[in-house]
């Protein structure tokens, strides 16, 4: 099969995108039509279908991603020195329902093995971690994680303490989204047992660190301040090894694929992004709502010039109030630090073939699929419902990510073009939007969106294929390669003040 040199995404669009690189002159075939390229067009960039004059809006994905800024003929290459975001503050917003039809349910709904906990919930490993309220006492909680995993190698999943600098001298919102954070580990159904080392001295205490975790099973939770007891490497190995002989109890059980949390990613976008890996979790996300699991979508600054969209699709008025205040908030929050709200792509990404920013979220927003949103949640709110949830975060990969973990995701799904090695706290599945990536990084990346562009598999056998696999991961009979590799980290929302 002869691969295309560029595509059109939609049937309205004036650009198309370079699949490989086209050399200045070369003649291609863009959607039946030959097109010569004025100049080189970089893989995973835009080339102009027609002629545009300067304050014209570039069509694609159907929709405008910015204006020109210099007249542009047909051919040439579209980008930063020709194109920019016509976005700019706050906006009103009005409510157009376009919430898609109900799917019939399935007859048989698909299952994994997993550990259903005393309070409902469902978790794809049965791990020990051991938790810590302030940084001053990371390498006391690593080394009992190490000690201990070293130890009791096989009676669980894993053993893994994830360090962080604060609980100490924090106030206001920083303090509240660290123990946001903490509560959300504290209570997450992949934790079979959770150490929770403290200082003693410091402002994030359990007390109100266990209030906000809520429902947990406080027999699986052991506790004790470093500066209370003679020696924290044997008060804590001694705290996991009674936590040990609960935890290793707990064994796998059928499980409706409706349990399942997943929660959808993408960091290191790249041109090709929002036709290949975005657009592939979309459709997953479209399957695991219509199965009545929970997909979890965030990055809120990536929304911004696509965030109409998904407001339309929210189920009711009231949802669709939650997320004009959700996104209207974080506007403000980038006003209030005096900061320009639409300074975004990265260079990363503009040197993968993202100019704008409506273009990045254009593109960014696949991964929610056409699903109904059904709820909205505020950082480290836990997912109280299934089908598609937004959640307030950043768009920077570690924030986003643990967010997500800390609402209750237990499976990651995390699309890339130009890779990262980052993981988390749960099994994250990374998926490339090129195959180049997924062969120099194999180590990184667990599935490749790629081949559609290489003409080696259609979508839906790249939706059943990432299914199997989620699935497969969920069982515990694949890991991901985060987990192969020691990846797990968190990072927390910083916004206010530090003493």
């Amino acid at each position: 099969m002869n691969r295309p040199a560029a595509i059109r995404i939609a049937d309205g669009d004036d650009v198309a995108v370079a699949l490989r690189l086209i050399a200045a002159g070369e003649d291609v075939d863009v959607a039946g039509e030959r097109l010569r390229a004025r100049q080189e067009i970089p893989a995973g960039h835009k080339v102009a279908l027609s002629r545009f004059e300067p304050g014209q809006p570039v069509i694609k994905y159907g929709v405008p991603i910015g204006v020109a800024t210099e007249k542009i003929d047909r051919g040439d290459w579209v980008h930063s020195h020709n194109l920019k975001t016509s976005l700019s503050g706050v906006l009103d917003y009005t409510y157009a329902a376009n919430v898609a039809n109900g799917t019939t349910p399935p007859l048989s709904v698909p299952t994994f093995k997993g550990y259903r906990r005393a309070n409902g919930k469902v978790g794809t490993r049965n791990e020990l971690w051991v938790l810590n309220t302030v940084g001053c006492v990371n390498h006391a909680a690593e080394r009992i994680a190490k000690q201990a995993a070293d130890r009791y190698a096989g009676r669980v999943d894993g053993i893994h303490a994830f360090a962080h600098p604060y609980g100490c001298s924090q106030l206001g919102d920083d303090l509240k989204n660290t123990q946001a954070v903490l509560a959300g580990l504290l209570r997450h159904p992949n934790a079979g047992g959770v150490l929770i080392l403290g200082l003693g001295c410091e402002n994030n205490q359990l007390d109100e660190l266990m209030r906000l975790a809520g429902d947990v099973d406080k027999s699986r939770i052991a506790f004790f301040n470093t500066q209370d007891v003679i020696d924290e490497l044997e008060e804590g190995t001694g705290a996991v090894a009674r936590l040990i002989e609960r935890v290793s109890e707990d064994r796998r059980v059928e499980c409706p694929v409706s349990d399942l949390v997943v929660g959808h990613k993408c960091g290191g976008s790249d041109g090709f992004s929002g036709i290949t890996a975005n657009a592939l979790l979309g459709r997953i996300a479209d399957r695991l709502t219509g199965l009545g699991g929970s997909v979890l979508l965030t990055e809120v600054p990536e929304m911004f010039g696509a965030e109409q969209q998904l407001m339309n699709r929210a189920t009711n008025a009231s949802v669709f109030g939650d997320i004009v205040h959700m996104v209207n908030d974080f506007k403000e929050y980038f006003l209030r630090h005096n900061q320009p709200v639409y300074e975004n792509p990265s260079p990363g990404n503009k040197a993968g073939g993202l100019t704008t920013l409506e273009e990045k979220s254009l593109g960014a927003i696949q991964k929610g699929g056409r699903a109904p949103v059904s709820h909205v949640l505020r950082y480290g709110e836990p997912v109280n419902g299934s089908g598609l949830s937004l959640l307030e975060s950043p768009g920077n990969d570690g924030v986003s990510s643990t967010a997500m973990v800390v609402s209750g995701a237990t499976i990651l799904l995390f699309t890339t073009g130009r890779g990262t090695p980052l993981g988390f706290p749960v099994p994250t599945i990374k998926i490339s939007s090129n195959t180049d990536i997924a062969t120099r990084k194999p180590h990184w990346i667990d599935f490749n969106a790629g081949s559609l562009l290489d003409g080696t598999a259609t979508m839906a056998q790249l939706e059943d294929d990432l299914f199997a696999l989620i699935l497969a991961v969920a069982s515990g009979e694949q890991l991901a390669n985060n987990e192969k590799n020691g990846y797990r980290e968190i990072a927390m929302w910083k916004e206010g003040v530090t003493l």
